[in-house]
């Protein structure tokens, strides 16, 4: 084989190789953005429902979310805990109207979670709540939400970052797979 034809073969597998490198690193970017673009996007809710409109009007989260504390799941206030205030307030406010109505039908809200860990995964708020660790850590600046959006992928390595970092004698043990795998 002569040394020109050589040449013309490693330069077209050169290319190859940046064409292909190309691809893979476009292909990682746009996945990125996707995963980016979703965790930033609210759902659709069945009503409007402001967590800094009523944060402002001096409500803590753990009056709504009263389960979490004693817990696995925050839970989603009933119709009649949101009646328990707005049937006397703001009752001209178009959402608190729709929200009379779910409560003279005796139906419950069917709110879209906003952050769901897979079916495999435990998680409970009892020890976090109990450990001091505040809601906004893991779910962002709620309070200053108009629409309730995803802020972090909680996955397991953001877990076990969490569980890591904290001081000797604040880490969690996670002593083996089941303690958060079910």
């Amino acid at each position: 084989m002569s040394l020109s034809k050589l040449t013309t073969q490693r330069r077209q597998t050169v290319w190859r190789f940046a064409l292909v490198l190309l691809v893979v690193v476009v292909g990682v970017g746009i996945g990125i953005f996707v995963t980016r673009a979703r965790l930033q996007a609210a759902p659709e809710q069945p009503l409007p429902y402001s967590h800094r409109t009523h944060v402002e009007a001096g409500i803590e989260c753990l009056y709504c979310h009263a389960q979490a504390p004693r817990s696995p799941i925050a839970g989603i206030p009933s119709v009649e805990r949101c009646m328990g205030c707005h049937a006397n307030m703001a009752t001209d406010d178009e959402g608190v109207q729709r929200l009379a109505d779910y409560w003279e039908r005796g139906e419950p809200i069917p709110w879209v979670r906003v952050d769901k860990q897979p079916d495999f995964v435990y998680f409970s708020h009892q020890p976090h709540l109990g450990a001091g660790i505040n809601c906004e850590t893991c779910h962002g600046n709620v309070a200053a939400m108009d629409e309730t959006r995803p802020v972090l992928r909680m996955d397991m390595g953001w877990c076990l970052k969490c569980h890591t970092d904290q001081e000797p004698e604040h880490v969690a043990r996670l002593a083996d797979c089941v303690a958060c795998h079910k």
